[in-house]
């Protein structure tokens, strides 16, 4: 029993020394070996690796993961117009050199992010204060994040992190200002809905106009053709008459004075004084309007 107690603790001091020496790398993590606090190695690749024991060596690790930086307020920045606006906006962004990252912050990553954010903050300044607020809000907003994007990827390099994208969520007129900008929106909008309603007023009265012209030149050319039309029945009823007046005379008075008759006497209660022996009432007295 007293040899087995010296050997159970020398087991136990070796699990522990073993333990502290041994270390795992996950995926998601870069690994820092430390000796004496100096960086000696940087592992990252996941796996079970070995070190020293303390206090001979230590281990940091690092996330290599794409982290966010989402602001939590609006950024207010003034245009080119000295309009202030409230500008919302979110970075990607990861470390690519871990031993420069952690000389510059120790491996504070609230440290990291509040230099982020200045930075991104004085790229924003940089290129809203020299746009008007149409072009922030809606023709450049593009331009803004790739130049915004460009000028914290430069800045941040030193640092050790790469900026992978930025972003503009949301823009807003400062509530100051808001009142007066919708207002004048608004009064935009009516001028070029009054504008549009005049248009539309000079073109209904041009398409009316256009349609009168052309209704009249098509009732003119229909009364001219109407009345050709007649004509042409008239000559051929002429001609008609003319053919039949010459084949027999007799008859054709007869019929002609048949029609008189009937236009005369057409109408009940029609009176006519006229004398009884007048050319009129020739036929009346003989079929053959001989007197």
């Amino acid at each position: 029993m007293k040899r087995l107690f010296p050997l159970l603790i020398a087991l136990f001091i070796g699990a522990v020394v073993l333990s502290s020496s041994v270390f795992i790398v996950r995926e998601r993590d870069y690994a820092l070996v430390f000796a004496l606090g100096e960086v000696k190695k940087i592992v990252s690749e996941p796996g079970l690796y070995f070190k020293l024991p303390p206090p001979f060596q230590n281990v940091v690790t690092l996330d290599k993961r794409l982290l966010t930086i989402d602001l939590q307020e609006a950024e207010r920045i003034q245009t080119s117009e000295k309009k202030n606006l409230l500008i919302d906006s979110f970075v990607k962004w990861r470390i690519v050199d871990p031993r420069l990252y952690y000389v510059t912050f120790g491996g504070n990553e609230r440290a990291a992010r509040e230099r982020l954010q200045a930075q991104i903050r004085d790229a924003l300044n940089a290129s809203v204060n020299v746009r008007t607020v149409k072009d922030v809000v809606s023709l450049e907003r593009d331009v803004i994040m790739t130049e915004v994007l460009n000028n914290v990827a430069k800045r941040a390099e030193p640092l050790g992190v790469k900026i992978v994208d930025v972003r503009l969520k949301r823009i807003e007129f400062a509530p100051e200002i808001s009142e007066s900008v919708y207002r004048r929106m608004e009064s935009e909008r009516v001028r070029v809905a009054n504008e549009l309603r005049s248009i539309g007023a000079a073109e209904g009265e041009r398409i009316r106009a256009e349609a009168d012209r052309e209704r009249e030149q098509i009732l003119a050319k229909a009364q001219g053709r109407a009345e050709a039309i007649m004509g042409e029945g008239d000559a051929e009823a002429a001609g008609l008459y003319a053919k039949a007046y010459g084949a027999d005379l007799s008859f054709y008075s007869f019929y002609k004075s048949l029609e008189g008759y009937r236009a005369a006497f057409g109408k009940s209660g029609d009176v006519l004084v006229v004398d009884p022996s007048s050319e009129f009432f020739k036929y009346l007295k003989n079929s053959q309007g001989k007197k």
